[in-house]
């Protein structure tokens, strides 16, 4: 053997083999990562917006988003302070932790003195001054409007009292946010057990008398204009959320007032329930109990979406009490969806009052039985899950009282690894780039048409991601 030989010989065949990482390993440095690229290069404040552009220098929520503001409404601030949250509570790992207190401490910068939330928090000095924030001095003319629309102030609450239960109701400031944020929605709730879509002040119950709903004599199909925000509002399942949000509270602080506020919103349910020939929900009431509009694109009118939120809560209220009375209004409903579908088995976002006509707008917003016009920024259609809701209805009115206790005490089961699952976590982890950040294709919705951007960093896809890795580890960690 030639001198040559020898050496290669010897460096084959004599060097130490260099392993492979594990997976495990991997998935932890790859979630580590990213947490740290995203709680320290694209948090504001500790908060977030829905989505930027791949270099941080454009932002999004619903609307084009200057440097100081975050975005509180899903999946903003909140969603992603619970996916740090959720990460932690599995792994106890302190940089999650530290990065969910980080979003809660600056959901509290942004509550208002009405113990809610707007869509966004501002922390540009000049515009902090235009709201309300607790924190801040008392000024004339600022805005203190919670509002329940698309699960804002619920999903801050949730992020708040469940943080607030993991460290162990120790932290002051923490705490009295919490409570006050909860004691406030129990105060905006009407005598009636309904709540509007949000509040600046708390009713006083002689003004709102309680009251069945039922079809007004008649109604206006051109838009009436007017503060639909304060009338009785189940739009975009505002009511639902508060429900589950009070329950869960009624869970943490073990606090009765919380779970009578979400018995007696479901009780609001039952009363809204309209009569026949509609026997479903209304989008919106006003104080008579009157479905009545709301946007100018959402008339008085029965919905065939909002109805299925409805049922879905009488039927989780039923779990936590055994009280048949939440599952009464369902089996009408139901019937009555089903008779309401369309020739290609959607529902109709809106049905008009008595006659069942399905509802449509043209683009230029008027109100039509013609769906061949429709504007596109607004779901006039839905995919109707009734036959997956008639499902959830029979099973849950089968169950006995030993089992209905079972479903109330069950906790998560613990995540399995799987090939399936190793195959997504590996995805995942070859997916983050050199930052820390998963980069995806995609453009932003609100700057200029013409915008060059092609390639954006989604909170959905991190609250997604970091989710899926955080279940992994806990998988195979056993802890």
């Amino acid at each position: 053997m030639n001198r040559l030989s020898l050496l290669v010989f010897v460096i084959v065949f004599t060097s130490p083999i260099v392993a492979a990482e594990p997976l495990t390993e991997q998935a932890a440095s790859a979630l580590k990562r990213a947490v740290t690229f995203y709680h320290g290069k694209v948090a504001v404040h500790g908060g977030y917006v829905y989505r930027y552009s791949d270099d941080l220098t454009k932002r999004e929520g619903e609307g084009k988003i200057e440097t100081e503001k975050v975005w509180v409404q899903p999946p903003g601030t909140p969603s992603v302070g619970m996916a740090y949250l959720e990460a932690y509570e599995l792994l106890g790992e302190d940089y999650l932790l530290k990065a969910a207190r980080d979003a809660a401490e600056c959901l509290i910068q942004g509550q208002l003195r009405t113990g809610g939330w707007r869509e966004s928090v501002e922390f540009d000095p000049n515009e902090r001054r235009k709201f309300a924030y607790r924190v801040e001095k008392e000024r004339e003319r600022q805005n203190n409007h919670t509002t329940f629309d698309d699960d804002k102030t619920q999903s801050a609450m949730r992020l708040l009292m469940r943080l607030d239960q993991v460290l162990k109701f120790k932290d002051e400031k923490l705490h009295e946010a919490s409570l006050f944020a909860l004691d406030s929605v129990v105060k905006a709730q009407f005598p009636n057990g309904a709540w509007g879509q949000g509040y600046d002040s708390f009713p006083n119950p002689a003004d709102y008398p309680v009251k069945p709903a039922s079809y007004p004599e008649s109604w206006s199909r051109t838009y009436p204009g007017g503060k639909y925000w304060y009338f009785y509002t189940l739009n975009d399942n505002a009511m639902a959320d508060t429900i589950d949000a009070l329950l869960m509270a009624a869970k943490i602080y073990q606090q009765p007032k919380y779970r009578d506020a979400a018995l007696n919103g479901g009780e609001f349910l039952i009363l809204a329930q309209m009569p026949e020939p509609q026997p479903a929900w209304a989008q919106q009431y006003d104080w008579e109990m009157h479905p009545c509009w709301a946007r100018k694109f959402e008339p008085a009118s029965i919905t065939g979406g909002e109805s299925q939120g409805a049922m879905r809560i009488l039927m989780r209220l039923f779990v936590e009490t055994g009280d048949r009375k939440f599952l009464a209004p369902i089996p009408k409903a139901l019937d009555y969806l089903e008779r309401s579908r369309l020739k290609n088995g959607q529902m109709a976002r809106f049905y008009e009052l008595k006659t069942n006509k399905p509802l449509y707008f043209t683009k230029t917003y008027e109100l039509t039985y013609d769906d061949s016009d429709m504007p596109t920024h607004y779901g006039f259609k839905l995919d109707g899950k009734l036959d997956q809701l008639r499902r959830e209805y029979d099973g849950v009115t089968k169950l006995t009282d030993k089992e209905l206790s079972a479903r109330r005490e069950m906790k998560p089961s613990r995540p399995k690894s799987s090939a399936a699952f190793e195959a997504q976590v590996k995805k995942l982890i070859d997916s983050l780039d050199d930052r820390g950040a998963w980069v995806e294709d995609g453009q932003l919705r609100y700057h200029d048409k013409n915008d060059p951007t092609r390639r954006v960093i989604d909170s959905q896809t991190f609250i997604r991601n970091i989710g899926t890795l955080s279940r992994y580890l806990a998988s195979v960690r056993g802890s």
